[in-house]
Order: C-alpha cells, then structure tokens, then sequence
C-alpha cells in the first residue's frame, strides 16, 4: 500500500472535509446592555438583596437566571413591589407615568435605561414641544416602544411596517416627523421611512439615526458571513427584537438557513446535516460564553474552530447611573 492510499484511509478532518465556521464580530454585549446588568450586579453589592427590576433588565433568558439567583426579583410592574424598596428600571426605558408610579409608592429607584433609547425619548418631547405629529416605527407592546410612547401620547403615532402607511391620516401632513425604536432591522425601517416620506413630503428626520450603533453593526456583521454560510446560527432570546432581526437579516442576505437559540442545547442537529458552511452570532443582550457554547458543540460535532470575521471595532462604553456612580467614588461599592 503506497503512502497515498495509507492517508485516504484515515477519517476526514474537518478541514480536509472543506468545513468551517465563521463567527461575526461585533456581536454580543453592547454599551447600552452591559451598563444595565452592571447595575444591578452593584445594586446587589451595596444593597443587597432583594433588588427588584421592572420588567427584565435586558431581554436575554440566561441574564435574568443568573441575576434572579444572586437576589434579584423581576416585576412586570411597580405594584408588585413592596412600598419603599429598591427598584431598577430596565434598559428599554419607562414612561413618565412610570416614574409617577415609583415616586408616588416612595420607592428608591435606579434608572438603567440606554442612553441612546433616552435620546429617542428626548427627541419625542422635543417634537411634541414643536406640536408635530410623530410616527415611531416599531413594535407594538416591546417596553421600549411603549416608554417612548408615554413620552408624547397625544402627538405619537405607532407604524409597524411599510404596509402600515397607506392607512394613515394625520390632522396636518405637513407637520410630521419620524422617530424609530432602537433594535429595529435597518433596512426594513428604511423602507417605511422611504414610504412615509413619499406619502408626507416634508417628513422631518430625527436629528441622528435611531437605529442604535449596535444593532446596526450587529446586523452589517452578520450580511458579511451570511452570504458564505449555509447556516446561520443567532445567539439571543425570542424576546429579543434584536436577535430576531438578525435571523432575519441573515436569510435576507443570503444564508441558505437561518435559526435562533437561547443556547447550544436549543441546537438543533438536523440543521447540520449536509452543512459546511456555519456562521454564528448573537444578539446585543447575549454574554460571550452562551456564543462559545454553541461553537464548542460544532467542534464536537466535527467541525473546526471558527474563524472570526470582524466588522468594526467598538469602544463605546457609557457611565453608570447617576444613583450608583456617587458610591462608586466614595468606595461604597466596589468598582
């Protein structure tokens, strides 16, 4: 037997089989999410448990877990809080009727909301000032839909997709201006954008996009590896609009197949199955390890360590709330 023939008797490896994995960069944890989990973890640290948060402080199922054990307890709403106890309110942002509600019961509160869903918020009142008529594109009932919404009620109008446009009639079509929920697709909100300014010409922009850097990386990151993978594997929660965007920008970008997981054991293996391209990311609220996970099970299932494909790089990191950073000065908590 020559030594040609010795070598094609041993079993294929994974890059002699032509397989591979790309992970997507930026991917994960964004600025907004990683300072809203940060609070709590030192809100548990000052105080102690219990620390209530209203509604789940990011929409990923593994951070809840994880914080609910270390003494966190998740409300839906303020009424489920005892009267004068610490409550964190979660980073798609309240109303103000919200905040009525906390200092009405005298509860101490910790404001995680994301800087960049506040901005959004400040545009509507400013807006609002101005007595414009404001579409939101975006969901209804996601919280921060709803937060954005209470800024402005009378003035705000929701749009849930391009279709949405042809059906609407304003009071003054000349005095309209458009805002967007942050973790929307890009392109698809470019769409009604496109629509509504071909049905109200004067259509005003918001002064910057909506459309937080994050979502929009993630959503580039993940156009980039999907035009080469036969799989498409998104890390990330079915509440997370982000991370169901992303699956979605994925087929839209040309990945043979696409599926969202909490974590490697919603994998299903049958995705595999003549598979030999894969490409994974996650969503803005997903810790690494989960992402890590599921490219350990492609390894075991013979495939090789992935490659990563990076985007961009992002530094963005924002300052913790007001409430917390004057401990963390004073050494109160520990940073």
């Amino acid at each position: 037997m020559t030594a040609t023939e010795s070598r094609s008797d041993q079993p294929p490896t994974p890059e002699s089989s032509g397989r591979r994995v790309v992970v997507a960069a930026p991917r994960g944890y964004c600025a907004g999410v990683d300072r809203a989990v940060i609070t709590v973890e030192k809100a548990l640290d000052h105080y102690g448990p219990p620390v209530y948060v209203r509604k789940q402080i990011v929409h990923n199922k593994h951070v809840v877990e994880t914080l609910s054990e270390r003494g966190a307890i998740f409300v839906e709403e303020l009424d489920e809080v005892p009267e004068g106890a610490l409550v964190v309110f979660s980073a798609h942002g309240v109303s103000p009727a919200v905040h009525a509600q906390a200092e009405q019961r005298g509860l101490q509160t910790i404001d995680a909301t994301c800087p960049l869903v506040t901005k959004v918020h400040n545009e509507a009142k400013r807006f609002a000032r101005e007595d414009k008529q404001i579409l939101l594109i975006g969901h209804a009932g996601h919280e921060e839909v709803e937060g954005t919404s209470g800024e402005a009620p009378e003035h705000i109008t929701l749009v849930q997709s391009p279709e949405d446009v042809d059906d609407l009639e304003l009071e003054n079509p000349d005095n309209v201006a458009w805002l967007s929920q942050t973790t929307l697709s890009v392109d698809e909100t470019m769409q009604t954008v496109h629509r509504l300014r071909e049905k109200f010409p004067l259509l005003q922009d918001p002064p910057s996009d909506d459309i937080c850097y994050a979502t929009s990386n993630r959503q580039a990151a993940v156009k980039q590896i999907a035009a080469h993978s036969d799989l498409v594997i998104v890390v990330g929660s079915a509440n997370s609009s982000n991370s169901v965007r992303l699956v979605e920008v994925a087929l839209e970008a040309g990945a043979k197949a696409a599926h969202r997981v909490d974590n490697a054991g919603e994998v299903d293996e049958a995705w595999l199955n003549g598979v030999e391209s894969v490409g994974v990311t996650s969503g803005a609220s997903v810790p690494d390890d989960l992402v890590q996970g599921v490219l350990d099970l492609l390894v075991d299932r013979g495939f090789p360590a992935a490659t990563e494909e990076r985007l961009t790089e992002e530094n963005l990191v924002f300052a913790l709330p007001p409430e917390l950073r004057k401990r963390l000065r004073t050494g109160a908590i520990n940073d």
